[in-house]
C-alpha cells in the first residue's frame, strides 16, 4: 500500500521511442509498486510491445491506449521510431500532436493528481491546466544534456540563441565549471535542421523542449545527485523550478513460461564456448543505423581485433526503409564461428549478464549505458544521434568510457581505430581504469535502496504537493 499519506493516480505520457517509454515504464513500476496508481499512456501498437509486468503490479499500473491518428506521409501501422527512417520522425511527431484531444478527454474522464510527460508532447501543461492538474517534464536525458541545451531563450534571461552548429560544440556561457561537454560538429551537424531549426511541417526539437520547460512545474530528471551533482544544479538555476533526479532506472525485466527463450537458448550456447571476458556486444539500440560506409569500417574494424563479437545489427528501420546496408563481402565467412551477426531482436540484459561478455561498443544512448554499468561491462563509444555526444562527453570526462577517434568535422572513423579500441577496453593494460571504473559506478547506479530513496521523495514531494493545493 502507499506509504505515508494518500494514495496518488500519476498519468505517464513518454514519447513514442522505446528508448523513452522503457525508462517511463521503469519509474511507472517503482511507482506502483509503492501501492499509487499509473496510467501509463501509449498508443495501441507501442503498448502491445512493452515488456510483461509482474502480476503484482497489475492492479496500480494500467495501460491506457490512445489510437494513432492518421498522418500523411506516415507509413501504416508506424507508431514509433523503430518503425520509420529518421526522416520520418517527423510525421510521428505529428502524430502524437494528433492526440491532444483524446489525452484532453482521458485526463477529464479520469482526473489524475498529476501528469508527467515527455518534451515532444509540449502541449500537455495547456491541456492539463485546463483540469487543473500539475504536470512534470520527465526527461530519460541526462542532467548534462539538460544544462548544455540551456534556458528558455528570452525567459529572465539575456542569453541568446545559439545559431550556427559550430556554436553548440564548445560549452556555453551559461556553465561556469570546466567542462568538455559539448557535441562534436559531426554530431550536432547530422541533427541540427530537424532539432534546431524545424520546418513547415513540423515544430524544432528545441522549441519543443523549451515550450515544455517553461509551461511544466517541475522537473524530473534521469540521474543521481551522486553521479552529476553540478549539472543538475545548473538545471535548477537556469529554470527555477523544482529538480527531482528519479535516478538511473535501471532495466528490470520479468519473465514467465509463454516468454519466448528459444533464441536465447542458441546465443547462450555459443556464449558458452567464448573464453571469459573476451567477447565484444556490439548494439546500437533500436534507432541508430550505421552508415554502409561506417558499417563497412565497423565490421572490417572487428575483423581486424581478432576478438570474438556478438552484433545486434539494424539493417533497416521499419518497412518504408529503403536504404539497405550491407556487411562487405566475404565478412560473414571469413568470420565464421568467432563473431556471430544477428539482425533480428536479441535479448540485451541476458548477453550482457554473460562471463563471456568482456565490453560493450554501443552508440551512448543512456538505457545501453545503464544496463552496461548493471553488469559491469566496460564501454566503448561510437555515436550516432540526439543525445549521445553529450552522453559521451560526459562518461569520457568521468573516465567511464572511451569513445573511437573520429573526424570530428565528418565523423569519419577507420577499421584500424575500431579494431585498436575495443582491443585497448577488453585487453590491453591501459584499458583497465575503464574496466575498473565501472565496477565502481556499479554501486551509484544500480543499487536498489538508493532508487527507491529517489522514488520515495519524488512522492513525498508530490503528496506534500497536493496537500498544499485542496
Amino acid at each position: 500500500m502507499a506509504e505515508n499519506g494518500k494514495k496518488l493516480h500519476i498519468a505517464v505520457f513518454p514519447w513514442l521511442a522505446f528508448g523513452h517509454m522503457i525508462p517511463y515504464l521503469e519509474l511507472s513500476k517503482l511507482i506502483a509498486r509503492k501501492g499509487h496508481t499509473v496510467s501509463f499512456i501509449s498508443t495501441p501498437r507501442n503498448i502491445d510491445r512493452l515488456p510483461k509486468l509482474p502480476p503484482n503490479l497489475s492492479q496500480f499500473l494500467k495501460f491506457v491506449k490512445l489510437p494513432m491518428p492518421h498522418v500523411e506521409k506516415l507509413p501504416e501501422n508506424a507508431e514509433a521510431t523503430i518503425d520509420v527512417p529518421f526522416e520520418q520522425v517527423k510525421y510521428l511527431k505529428l502524430a502524437q500532436d494528433g492526440l491532444e484531444e483524446s489525452m484532453a478527454k482521458f485526463l477529464e474522464d479520469s482526473a489524475p493528481d498529476f501528469i508527467f510527460f515527455d518534451f515532444t508532447s509540449y502541449w500537455v501543461p495547456s491541456v492539463a491546466s485546463k483540469f487543473n492538474i500539475p504536470t512534470a517534464y520527465f526527461s530519460i536525458f541526462i542532467a548534462a544534456f539538460l544544462g548544455f541545451a540551456g534556458p528558455v531563450p528570452g525567459l529572465n534571461n539575456d542569453y541568446e540563441i545559439r545559431k550556427t552548429p559550430e556554436e553548440y560544440t564548445v560549452p556555453p556561457k551559461w556553465v561556469s565549471f570546466e567542462t568538455t561537454v559539448a557535441w562534436k560538429l559531426f554530431e550536432v551537424s547530422r541533427i541540427f535542421e530537424a532539432s534546431m531549426e524545424g520546418d513547415e511541417e513540423n515544430i524544432a526539437d528545441i522549441t519543443r523542449f523549451y515550450k515544455s520547460v517553461e509551461n511544466c512545474d517541475f522537473f524530473l530528471v534521469r540521474s543521481c545527485s551522486e553521479f552529476e551533482p553540478e549539472w543538475l544544479k545548473v538545471i535548477q538555476d537556469i529554470h527555477r523550478k523544482p529538480v527531482f533526479p528519479v535516478g538511473q532506472l535501471p532495466t528490470t525485466t520479468y519473465e514467465d513460461e509463454t516468454t519466448k527463450i528459444n533464441a536465447w537458448r542458441e546465443i547462450k550456447f555459443w556464449l558458452d564456448k567464448q573464453e571469459k571476458g573476451r567477447v565484444i556486444y556490439v548494439a546500437f539500440g533500436s534507432e541508430a543505423k550505421p552508415s554502409q560506409n561506417e558499417l563497412t569500417e565497423l565490421s572490417l574494424g572487428l575483423e581486424l581485433s581478432g576478438l570474438p563479437f556478438f552484433w545486434v545489427l539494424r539493417t533497416k528501420r521499419g518497412e518504408s526503409d529503403d536504404e539497405l546496408i550491407c556487411l562487405p563481402e566475404g565478412f560473414e565467412e571469413r568470420t565464421k564461428g568467432r563473431g556471430i551477426v544477428c539482425t533480428s531482436w536479441a535479448p540485451q540484459l541476458k548477453i550482457l549478464s554473460h562471463d563471456s561478455i568482456g565490453g560493450f561498443l554501443t552508440h551512448s544512448g543512456w538505457s545501453s549505458v545503464v544496463e552496461a554499468i548493471q553488469f559491469e561491462k566496460p564501454l566503448v563509444l561510437l555515436t550516432f544521434l540526439a543525445d549521445q555526444g553529450i552522453n559521451a562527453r560526459l562518461l569520457e570526462e568521468k573516465k567511464m568510457a572511451y569513445s573511437i577517434p573520429r573526424n570530428d568535422r565528418d565523423g569519419s572513423f577507420t577499421r584500424d581505430s575500431v579494431a585498436e579500441s575495443v582491443s585497448m577496453v577488453l585487453v590491453k593494460e591501459e584499458g583497465e581504469i575503464y574496466r575498473k571504473k565501472v565496477k565502481e559506478v556499479k554501486y551509484l547506479f544500480c543499487d536498489k535502496k538508493r532508487q527507491d530513496n529517489y522514488v520515495k521523495n519524488l512522492l513525498s514531494y508530490l503528496q506534500n504537493y497536493k496537500k498544499t493545493r485542496t
